[in-house]
This record gives structure tokens, C-alpha cells and sequence, in this order.
């Protein structure tokens, strides 16, 4: 129902009222979203740990009704049971990760980083893993010392992330590269490849906890759909942020952009 009044002050006043109302229209579609996506992440979560417990329990049951099982069977499996359960300790261990970083109960010490080497080094971790798989590399690091203000470990993790996401994506394109690069209010790390990409419509949720899209790249490490959500709040903790741009076979660019540092 619409008013009309010349009254000066009880104009002002509906104005108020309808600003509050807009407010909490607002915070009410937030909470709604929040909880879908809080029950999504459950969701997914319960999933992700069963799948891997699943095949854990599959094969203690084979291990047991097979009393007279060949020894260098019984060693293979019992690695297969070691190795799924890595994985769910690796998945509950990015959810306390996670949690820290939503927290913020532990801060991050910043200071100067040098770059340059940063990007070698962890470049240089992959760099048996693509060449044995068929990947070209390409490298382009400025000879120039290059610092941000930042956390060394954090970017670590968040290279080892992103490139380990560009190998498991990006084969159709058989190439992976890093950039380093220093613009005038940031300095961006790019790691790319060419391959199947993301589509426009899914770029702005690769992010989010647990992501699950088929064809999601957020799926970065075995499948714990946390990867980039972690990489994503590590960059945000250093006053930074990760950019996305994809064109599907054409090119997929994961932007780590820091702060200089400043003497």
C-alpha cells in the first residue's frame, strides 16, 4: 500500500521504516542462503568421508573372511586401506583448516617475502610430476627482486593448491605456467593452463565450501572440495584475494594477488 503525505517529518520517518524493512529483507535472504549452503556443505562432507571409509571397511571385511589370503596380497590391500584412509584424515584435517581461518582465533604473521623464489621453488616441487605426465611449463619470473607483505607459508600452500588443480584440469591442454608479475597497488602470481576450464556461470562458486559441479575445478585435492576455498581464505588473511578467468580450452587463470611490500 502506498502513503502520501506532505508532512515533513512523517516522510522522513517512512523512509526510515522502509530502509530498516529492506534491512532485514536483506539479512533474511542471507540466512537463507547461509543455512542452504551450510546443509549443502554437510552434505557433501558426509559423502566426501563415507566414499573413502566405505572402501576402508570393504576391504577389513575382505581381510578378515580371508584368513589364508596370499601375504603379498594381504600387504596390498592394507596399503590401499592406508591410503584411503589418508585421505579422509586429509579431508577432517582441511575442515579444521578451514574453521581456523573462518575464525581468525589465529593470526598470521606478515613480512617481507621474496617472491621470486617462492614461485621457483614450488614450481620446481611439480616439476618431475609434469614432465613425467607430458606437460610443458612455462615459467616467466622477472629476474628482479620482486616482495610482497605477506605469509610464506600460507603462499606455499596456496601455489601447491593452485598448481596441483592445473595439473588435474588442465591435461586436455597439456601446459601449465606460472607468472609472477608487479602491478602499481598489487603483486599477481598466475598459474594457468589450457585446459577444459569453467564455465561463466559456475566461476563465482568455485570457491565456496565443497563446491560440487561435476566439472567443478574446486575439487583440488582428492576430491575434498576444499582446496581453493582454503587458498582463497589464506590470500584474504595476507589483505590479498584470488581472481578467476576462464575460457574453456583457451586458457584458465588462477590470479593470486598480495600487497608489496613497502620499505
Amino acid at each position: 500500500m502506498l502513503l502520501f503525505t506532505e508532512d515533513a517529518e512523517l516522510r522522513l520517518l517512512l523512509v526510515h521504516i522502509n530502509r530498516v524493512l529492506e534491512h532485514n529483507q536483506r539479512i533474511r535472504a542471507e540466512r537463507s542462503g547461509t543455512e542452504k549452503s551450510i546443509r549443502r556443505m554437510l552434505s557433501n562432507a558426509s559423502h566426501d568421508l563415507r566414499t573413502p571409509l566405505t572402501v576402508v571397511l570393504g576391504y577389513i571385511e575382505t581381510l578378515n573372511l580371508d584368513p589364508d589370503m596370499k601375504a603379498e596380497d594381504r600387504a596390498e590391500m592394507l596399503i590401499k586401506v592406508q591410503r584411503k584412509t589418508n585421505e579422509a584424515m586429509d579431508l577432517i584435517r582441511q575442515f579444521f583448516d578451514l574453521a581456523k581461518l573462518e575464525s581468525e582465533d589465529q593470526p598470521m604473521p606478515l613480512t617481507r617475502v621474496h617472491l621470486n623464489e617462492v614461485c621457483r621453488r614450488n614450481m620446481l616441487d611439480f616439476y618431475e610430476v609434469l614432465t613425467n605426465a607430458g606437460f610443458a611449463v612455462d615459467i616467466e619470473i622477472s629476474e628482479e627482486p620482486i616482495y610482497a607483505y605477506a605469509n610464506e607459508e600460507a603462499i606455499n600452500r596456496i601455489l601447491h593448491n593452485l598448481i596441483s588443480n592445473a595439473i588435474r584440469y588442465g591435461k586436455d591442454g597439456n601446459i601449465v605456467g606460472l607468472t609472477l608479475r608487479q602491478e602499481p597497488d598489487a603483486i599477481c602470481m598466475d598459474v594457468w593452463d589450457r585446459g577444459k576450464g569453467i564455465g561463466e556461470m559456475h566461476q563465482s562458486r568455485v570457491f565456496e565450501r565443497l563446491y560440487t559441479l561435476e566439472d567443478s575445478r574446486s575439487r583440488s585435492f582428492q576430491g575434498s572440495g576444499l582446496g581453493l576455498t582454503i587458498s582463497k581464505r589464506l590470500a584474504q588473511s595476507q589483505g590479498g584475494d584470488i581472481r578467476l578467468y576462464s575460457k574453456p580450452y583457451e586458457k584458465t587463470i588462477f590470479t593470486v594477488r598480495l600487497r608489496p611490500f613497502r620499505y
